[in-house]
This record gives C-alpha cells, structure tokens and sequence, in this order.
C-alpha cells in the first residue's frame, strides 16, 4: 500500500495527486438518505460493499440502520469480517473447495450466506460447512432478466431452495433477484418495465416455495437505479444498492421519473487532478488518467466546470479542453473529476481523503482493494 497522499488537517490545496476524495458532507447525505427511505418503506438495507470496499465505510452504513453488507467475492467478505462487520451476503455464487473452507472459516465470526443456481453448489458448501461445524445461509438466484447467473424462476428455484433447505449445515434464507441490466437504462419508464418483469419472477417463485412450505425470510436485489421500485413493489424486502453513496456520471445520465436527469443523490466521490501542463489557450493536461479512473463509461467529468470536458485519457494523462469563454486553468490548479464508473475507479486507488469545509479531515484505507479472489 502506498502513504496516503496527504495529512489530517491539511488544506485541499496540499493534497498530492492524483488523488480520490470524498466529500464527507455529501457522504453523510447520501447515507441518511437512503436510510430514511428505507425507514419509510418498511424495507431493509444491504449495502453493496463493491461500491466502496471499505471497512470504514461499511461500518458507517451500518450506524445508520443496514442490516449488513453485501459482496461480490470472497475475499472482501474476509476484509469486512475482520473489521468488524457481522453480517455480509456474498450475492454471488463461490465455486472452488478452498473458496468455500475461507467462506466457512468466516460463519464462525459473522452470520454469513451465499447464492446458488445449481446443486452442484449446494453439495459443496454443504460438505465444507459440516466440516467447518457451522451453517451458511443459502440464497437461490433467479433469473430476472440480467441473463448472467441465475435459475429459472418458478419450479426449478423452489427445487434448488428445497435441496438448500434439506442440505447439512445449510440454511435456506430466500431469493436473490437483481436486475443489473435495469439500473442504467435511461428512462424512468425502461427501468419500471425491467423490475415488473423481476416483480413477476419472484411471484412466481414465491407461489413455488408455498407449495413446497419454504418460507422466504430475504428477497433482494435493488440497485441505485432501481430501489424505489422495488421497496414499493410488495415483494422485495432487501435493497442492495451500492453506488448511492458515491454516484457517478453513469448514473447522472439517466432519468427520473419527471423526464428530468436524475437526482436522488449527490456526486461525493471525485479524482483530484493537477493541471501539469497548459501547452495552449483551449488545451490542459491533468496528472490523472486511466490509472486513476475507469473509463469504459466514458471520460470523467470535470465538476463545477461545464465549460471544460475531458476529450481523451491514456495512462498517466488526461486532456482537457477550455471553452472559448472559459477562465483558463493555470498550472498547478487542482481540477476535480467526478468518474463514469465508481467501483473499478475505487479499486485503482489505496486511500480515501476525506474533506470537509476544504480540509481533510480523515484518511480511510481501501482495505478490501484488489480482493479479486
């Protein structure tokens, strides 16, 4: 891990960069926000901790009212538990004996789960939890229209719940059903008619596990896109949203359900870039590029600045373009960049500066960056 790349209490001017920031302030918000809706809508909150890979983080999610955290690998889940997160959803499927006894190792700390789409899966953990002398929690995946992982709703799911339900050292916990592909679509309209679909699969799950006397304690899914639907559909009862507590120009470009760019949080996370090079009136370089950002969602936006745009990055570099009307930049000026994707953005990055009122004032490590296995 490299030193983080500035000092408690320092002025924003003195952070070395390139650099990823949070405004703390905005943070908070996005936070308190979503744990009020949640209050609100009888539902709970399962943060995704893919977003952040934070222990810091997580942890203030959880001050707030949500119920755990989820995952994506194995070896975030590890990071969680370590600082002290006590429950975590790996929303994924774990294949591989020694994936499967770290998994196990951790249910002897946290209350931990998984998801399955094939009962392939289900003997194997149900093996390493028996010898690990604990229970994992079994989620059944359903296919809800992402067309990645996941059983087909209905019949098959409630067979797979009944095989998890029956398993040594398993328990069956109920219904993973996230509609990934629905979060970016542009209207609000696209994005209702995605989660109907979802809203029909879990239905007809649910009218399944009756018939098998399954009751079905978790319904989850939900994204940053998406969790008002959900929470208001009478079927979900687990929101696993992720970006809220950062956003992301991906997510400033689709709409409400006004028409207009939706809003519901603010832009907390930012690259703070330096002005390195000024080579003419209407060009600038900045000391950030895809080693700093992801782009496969486009360049970065510059913010508070709509008059400068990100026209091209490479690896160390990124180029900006001044309006005619424009206030120049000057060399040395920090410009502050709000990413097209925040999770692999995160992931490229050690520390955290966390400012407030122009200062930092905390340094958080990204303690599960890189916990790919």
């Amino acid at each position: 891990m490299n030193p983080p790349p500035a000092e408690i209490g320092a002025p924003v001017a003195e952070v070395e960069t390139p650099a990823l920031v949070i405004d703390l302030d905005a943070l908070d918000r996005n936070i308190a926000k979503m744990a009020e809706f949640a209050r609100a809508a009888g539902v709970r909150v399962r943060p995704h901790a893919k977003t952040h890979k934070s222990t810091a983080i997580a942890l203030r999610q959880i001050a707030l009212g949500a119920v755990g955290q989820c995952v994506q690998k194995v070896g975030e889940a590890e990071v969680l538990v370590r600082g002290g997160v006590k429950d975590v959803l790996v929303s994924n499927q774990v294949v591989g004996e020694r994936k499967l006894r770290r998994l196990a190792a951790l249910a002897k700390e946290a209350t931990i789960a998984l998801c399955f789409d094939a009962p392939d899966q289900v003997d194997a953990a149900s093996r390493v939890a028996r010898d690990f002398g604990v229970t994992l929690g079994g989620l059944v995946e359903i296919e809800v229209g992402m067309e990645r992982c996941g059983v087909a709703p209905g019949r098959d799911a409630a067979s797979l719940a009944r095989r998890v339900a029956d398993a040594p050292n398993l328990k069956f916990m109920g219904l993973q059903a996230y509609h990934g592909r629905a979060q970016h679509m542009t209207t609000h309209q696209e994005r209702a008619q995605a989660i109907a679909f979802a809203v029909d699969a879990v239905r007809e799950t649910l009218e399944a596990l009756a018939a098998e006397n399954l009751p079905c304690e978790i319904i989850g899914g939900a994204g940053t896109g998406t969790f008002a639907i959900e929470a208001a559909s009478g079927v979900y009862n687990e929101l696993q949203v992720g970006s809220y507590v950062f956003m992301d120009t991906e997510y400033a470009r689709i709409r409400g359900d006004d028409g207009r760019p939706y809003a519901e949080f603010e832009h907390s996370l930012f690259v703070l870039a330096s002005v390195i090079s000024v080579p003419t009136a209407d060009r600038a370089i900045v000391d950030a590029g895809l080693k700093s950002y992801s782009a496969e969602r486009g360049p970065p936006w510059v913010h508070d600045r709509p008059d400068v745009e990100v026209t091209g990055v490479s690896d160390e570099h990124g180029k900006l373009k001044v309006g005619p009307r424009a206030r120049p930049l000057s060399l040395g000026e920090k410009v502050w960049l709000i990413p097209g994707h925040c999770d692999p953005t995160v992931n490229l990055h050690d520390w955290y500066v966390g400012v407030r009122k122009g200062r930092v004032e905390t340094l958080w490590p990204i303690n599960a960056r890189g916990a790919s296995i």
